[in-house]
């Protein structure tokens, strides 16, 4: 247990002081933030810091932190380390990145911050790539807890129309539609913050039955404890999404960024949100760890209870850390957090599409010539096999990640940061992102004796890129 508490406290710490040292490299200060300057009423919308760290916590959130890290949990106790640097030095820098760049250039979309800082082919890649997405993302956050509910009724004695997933898939998406389309603060900003606590009353409530019902959480160990023997390299470092880094929060953060009153609140509400989410992996990661007894030295329990069903592993863990009140608690908490996910995903994604081709969010006609195009794809997507969609969602979440921290990396540079603290994150996910590309049997499936040496090229290729990239810019 040991290494679980030193994993939390470097967590706790990493927020106050290498938050603040990525503070004060992108240096924020008291210009007028696009809330304010431009503030529509509907997307612009000044709200208080409280409430936008919640809301960015539940946006980024999902099903990532709860299913990524059980699911980073396959390969043991050494996720643990993935989840405590990953959050800090990488998903930390990325969140307060894209936030703070989006503030300085009106609230704009990832995509656009991609090509001010990379090149218009780059914005045009990044413009698709994101769309879909986010729309994945949408349809993997409306599928999840559909599931879930009906598993939930049906557990408790109902049947019929109640227990039936494609039902309660079809509300979500209506309810999808509404926050989409109305404006930020009439239902985000008034239901998030509620959901917001009791998301981190209920990992707080995983946490302590951890202990109280008498479980172990193992210490860190580096060996390979995954059944299948999948490789840790890169396949944990694409299940660990959410809990480390995501790319699916760089299209987030603008959208928290149009309600920021001040640049000097991007510490908390980005990187402070990111931390958060790290904390909770680390309790679903420590949980899946000690409430599932290993098999050989391996996590044949809990692999064979993901099996089964994400939704159902997550409802065994509630059910045996806590029971009563608390599963109540925790099944809403996993409920509610995919479900503020989804919506503001198919948000972003109208977002990216107006800032896309230049239309006006003020005038509601318009909006709705998004909205709908955006949740009739959310419903086709849906039907597909849920488990693909999730794999490729993963791998996107990553590559995402990667194009967001070169796009922050450049920003330093033309500013006269020390651009390292973006630099290095990006190198790695580079790595991560093209290795998967090559291995993982939804993409190329090829040997790792193929796969690991071109995951390293690709990262030193890029590397060199942006440096040339430098010098060029510094000659010129």
């Amino acid at each position: 247990m040991i290494s679980f508490f030193v994993c939390l406290t470097v967590l706790i710490a990493g927020y106050f002081i290498y938050g603040r040292f990525v503070e004060k490299i992108f240096g924020p200060d008291d210009r007028q933030t696009p809330a304010v300057r431009i503030n529509d009423g509907v997307d612009f919308v000044v709200m208080p810091k409280w409430k936008l760290f919640l809301i960015q916590l539940l946006n980024i959130a999902g099903l990532g932190p709860i299913y990524g890290a059980l699911a980073g949990a396959q390969w043991g106790t050494s996720v643990f380390l993935w989840i405590t640097l990953g959050t800090i030095l990488a998903g930390g820098v990325h969140d307060f990145s894209v936030g703070f760049m989006s503030m300085r250039h009106d609230g704009v979309s990832v995509s656009e911050l991609t090509g001010l800082y990379l090149g218009n082919i780059m914005k045009t890649i990044m413009r698709i790539f994101s769309v879909i997405l986010l729309i994945m993302v949408g349809t993997v956050f409306a599928v999840g807890p559909a599931s879930l509910i009906s598993l939930l009724l049906g557990g408790a004695g109902k049947n019929g129309l109640l227990t039936n997933s494609t039902f309660w898939l079809t509300i979500i998406l209506m309810y999808y539609f509404m926050a989409t389309f109305i404006p930020i603060d009439k239902i985000i900003g008034k239901l998030y913050p509620l959901f917001g606590i009791c998301l981190i009353v209920m990992a707080v409530g995983v946490g302590i039955g951890i202990f109280t019902r008498g479980y172990t959480i193992p210490e860190i160990e580096l060996s390979n404890l995954h059944p299948e023997k999948t490789p840790i390299w890169p396949m944990m470092f694409v299940s660990v999404a959410c809990g480390a880094i995501s790319g699916f929060h760089a299209t987030q953060s603008p959208l928290i960024a149009r309600c920021c009153k001040s640049e000097k609140e991007s510490h908390m509400v980005f990187y402070g949100a990111m931390v958060s989410e790290g904390v909770i992996a680390l309790i679903w990661a420590a949980a899946g760890s000690a409430v599932y007894e290993r098999t050989g030295g391996l996590t044949t329990a809990l692999t064979d209870m993901l099996a089964n069903g994400q939704a159902t592993c997550v409802y065994d863990i509630c059910t045996k850390t806590m029971g009563g009140v608390g599963i109540a608690l925790a099944m809403l908490g996993v409920i509610a957090c995919p479900i503020t996910s989804g919506d503001t995903a198919f948000r972003s994604a109208r977002l990216v599409l107006a800032d896309w081709f230049k239309i006006d969010q003020k005038n509601f006609v318009k909006r709705l010539y998004l909205c709908v195009p955006l949740l009739l794809s959310g419903a086709l997507v849906s039907q597909l096999n849920y488990g693909i969609v999730w794999r490729y969602f993963s791998w996107s979440n990553q590559t995402l990640a990667m194009i967001a921290l070169w796009t922050a990396s450049m920003f330093l540079y033309r500013n006269g940061r020390k651009y390292i603290i973006t630099v290095v994150p990006a190198t790695f996910m580079s790595a991560v992102s093209v290795t998967y590309f090559f291995i993982a049997p939804e993409c190329l499936h090829l040997s790792a004796v193929i796969a690991y040496p071109v995951g390293i090229i690709a990262a030193i290729s890029f590397l060199c890129i942006f440096i040339c990239s430098t010098k060029k810019t510094m000659s010129s």
